[in-house]
């Protein structure tokens, strides 16, 4: 029988019965403020052992202060990484320092019978109860793509932030872009382009929206009708097509229209491209209504799996780590709610870098799959989120990063698809201040910031040289981009 707490807990460990979420948990909250009684009141529930349980593993830490500023501090990574060497002398300095907040974290868990699978705690926001709103209503199309901001709320990610939040279930962007204006929602699940075209009044009236953070990189595909089966080998094969996507404002207008226009195709007249709600895209490809589309997943794999299309190219092989959704908010709601939103965006970033966990997503895609949120076969979403897949034309294909989760908004996508806007006319050139809307739109800074807090290295730079498929990308100078584009393709 172990003889000290830090044994004990060891021996949990290696049994099993300590789950390796709690240690992740313990390494990344900050900021933690426990009040000791009411800790203990929560945890014990009566029971005085338990209770005198927690008071030794304190004890032990030398102090509940000592023990958090250890568990959380600047050595929380030395101890993580000297537990995974495996010293005996690691793991009991992480014992001490780590395990005793993890594991006062898992026994509040349990004593509030929490079905959550991965544990949750009160941030430093929730714990001083500073938060203005603590309901907050999300909308989110039903796409892979939104993957970290659905998940936290079957995960219980939002309550670790003490958050009451629910995801909202939306039929397309135009319904998510009034809803907004409307102040239906609180926050949204965007297409990256459209905070910048909702705050430059672009297709409706002006409406600041701040890009808070990036859902997901990569994530989409090109899919082809069979009907066009080994008739389409390269974009001047696309002539004549009726092509899907999902939002005149999107990233998925701007890589067709960029990938066509290197075939010599003109993709305002010499193809007709409309927007498909996501989840119509399947149905109109069957019913003969669209010979191609580049979506969001998992409609790409699902037109597969009914077997109506086949995936012509994946959308990371036009631009490797490409943005492509968003989480967003109006600048009145953020100015009225500014602690809310900081734990919302908090909450999704946090989700983000688990989700970009490959160990995670067979738990993530299980949660996805229910009929309020993505309601897709399992295989389905399964194959967009592993990236181990069937092409539709009989390939069997494993590409990993098929689908990302970094949440770091780079200021180059920013002005990336300001350019794109401009080339194609959505957006008047004399408002193409590409500085000041990578500056006053993408929150850079915060999303760093909140990184930091949770333990994420984000980079240094605000923005870097993007590499696509024909060109590169140059953020100091998107005029002369724009103008390479249209010189060398004549469009």
């Amino acid at each position: 029988m172990p003889q000290t707490p830090t044994d004990m807990i060891d021996d949990l460990v290696k049994m099993g019965v300590y789950k390796p979420q709690v240690l992740d948990l313990a390494q990344s909250l900050t900021e933690i403020e426990l009040k000791e009684a009411l800790l203990l009141q929560q945890i014990s529930n009566g029971n005085p052992e338990r209770e005198a349980f927690c008071r030794a593993l304190i004890k032990e830490a030398g102090g509940l202060d000592q023990a958090m500023a250890a568990a959380f501090g600047v050595h929380a990574t030395e101890f993580f990484s000297n537990t995974i060497r495996n010293s005996d002398f690691s793991r009991r300095e992480f014992l001490k320092r780590v395990v005793v907040a993890g594991t006062l974290v898992a026994m509040a868990s349990c004593a509030n019978d929490s079905s959550s699978t991965v544990e949750s705690s009160p941030t430093s926001e929730a714990a001083a109860g500073n938060l203005e709103k603590a309901e907050v209503k999300i909308g989110f199309i039903p796409i892979t793509c939104a993957t970290p901001i659905v998940m936290s709320e079957p995960l219980g990610i939002y309550e670790r932030y003490g958050l009451k939040a629910s995801v909202v279930k939306m039929p397309n962007w135009a319904a998510v872009r009034d809803s907004a204006i409307a102040g239906e929602l609180d926050a949204y699940h965007m297409l990256s382009p459209m905070p910048i075209a909702m705050t430059m009044g672009l297709g409706s009236a002006s409406f600041p929206v701040k890009l808070a953070s990036i859902e997901n990189v990569n994530g989409q595909a090109i899919t082809i009708a069979m009907k066009h089966k080994d008739q389409v080998k390269g974009p001047a094969d696309f002539r004549g097509f009726k092509i899907g996507v999902p939002f005149p404002y999107s990233m998925h207008n701007l890589l067709i229209r960029y990938y066509l226009a290197t075939g010599g195709l003109n993709p305002d007249t010499d193809v007709q491209i409309f927007p498909v709600p996501p989840p119509d895209s399947v149905a109109k490809m069957t019913a003969g209504e669209i010979d191609a589309m580049l979506m969001p997943d998992p409609f790409n794999q699902r037109a597969v799996y009914e077997k109506v299309g086949f995936i012509h190219m994946l959308s990371k092989d036009l631009w490797n780590g490409h943005p492509c959704c968003a989480f967003a908010a109006s600048q009145s709601w953020i100015d009225a709610h500014p602690n809310t939103f900081r734990a919302v965006n908090k909450a999704i970033i946090d989700a983000a870098n688990y989700a970009n966990n490959p160990a995670n997503r067979p738990q993530i895609a299980e949660a996805l799959i229910e009929r309020k949120y993505l309601n897709q076969p399992l295989p389905v979403v399964q194959a967009v989120l592993t990236g181990q897949f069937d092409d539709g034309l009989g390939g069997q294909q494993n590409v990993p990063d098929r689908i990302g989760f970094d949440p770091y908004p780079w200021k180059s996508f920013a002005k990336w698809i300001s350019s794109q806007l401009v080339r194609w006319d959505l957006m008047p050139q004399d408002k193409a201040t590409y500085a000041k809307i990578a500056d006053d739109i993408f929150m850079t800074d915060l999303a760093a910031e909140l990184q930091t807090e949770l333990g994420q290295k984000p980079p240094a730079e605000k923005e870097r040289v993007e590499q696509l498929k024909f060109d590169s990308f140059d953020p100091k100078n998107p005029e002369a981009y724009v103008k390479s584009q249209i010189d060398q393709y004549k469009v």
